[in-house]
């Protein structure tokens, strides 16, 4: 379990992917460490962004940052977090309570078949083994690494540990699909996020859910080393919980 002394944070080995910690846990990490350490993030947090400068390994994690900028309806909280070799990740948290406006879902979960219709799919625990602490069930014929024709995943996912789909959840879920890209491909190679931002909805303001979520990651397009991942997560009642984006690099498959 990633655990936090003081000050001090440091990641599970379990949360680990390829060459460092799984991104989307360090962002969820990066949330609570903004929430304990700098008061004004009671509201319900909005958009979380986070600049991935390098590879977070199993050293005390710091964070540090600015006391959030409060304006009429909203709070904006400026961050960064650091290990020994230095600055590893840099980001800002929006946080901001609900109130009455209209309503409008243009995101409707994908129609398929539910979770007790879906056989689960076990990643390699090398370079992944944060999935070990998921069980995932594609909803879709599209496998990661079987040179499919689109670059999408769809899966129902929830954690093994049946925790609730809080904020930090919601926003570790963003990211636990295969990278787009390896529904097209057949030979593994990383992509890690350089930067992820993700949009939560009013869906949990009036507490988190449980239990199984839908994801759908998919990549409208890569190029120059670079590929563009967009991700959504919904609810087991098909009420929208998050959209995220993250800019990846695609590098060469014999590299780390």
């Amino acid at each position: 379990m990633t655990t936090t002394t003081g000050t001090e944070i440091r990641i599970d080995p379990a949360w680990w992917s390829w060459e460092g910690a799984h991104g989307g846990h360090v962002a969820a990490v990066a949330l609570a460490a903004v929430r304990d350490r700098f008061p004004g993030g009671a509201h319900p947090v909005r958009t979380l962004t986070a600049h991935f400068l390098a590879p977070v390994d199993a050293s005390p994690l710091h964070f540090s940052g600015t006391s959030p900028a409060t304006g009429r309806q909203t709070a904006t909280c400026v961050f960064s977090g650091h290990q020994s070799a230095g600055p590893v990740l840099v980001g800002s948290a929006l946080f901001g309570a609900g109130r009455p406006g209209p309503s409008y879902a243009g995101r409707p979960a994908p129609d398929v078949p539910g979770p007790e219709e879906c056989l689960p799919l076990e990643l390699p625990h090398a370079p992944a083994p944060f999935a070990d602490q998921l069980e995932i069930r594609p909803a879709t014929e599209a496998r990661p690494l079987v040179g499919g024709g689109t670059a999408e995943l769809v899966a129902w996912v929830r954690f093994a540990d049946g925790r609730a789909l809080d904020a930090g959840a919601v926003i570790t879920l963003t990211d636990v699909l295969p990278p787009a890209l390896h529904a097209r491909l057949r030979t593994p190679r990383p992509v890690p996020t350089a930067e992820l931002t993700v949009h939560l909805t009013d869906a949990l303001d009036d507490g988190p859910p449980h239990g199984w979520t839908l994801v759908r990651i998919r990549a409208d397009h890569a190029g120059g080393g670079w590929a563009v991942d967009d991700s959504a997560v919904w609810a087991a009642d098909g009420r929208l919980l998050a959209v995220g984006r993250q800019a990846r690099v695609v590098r060469d498959a014999g590299t780390g």
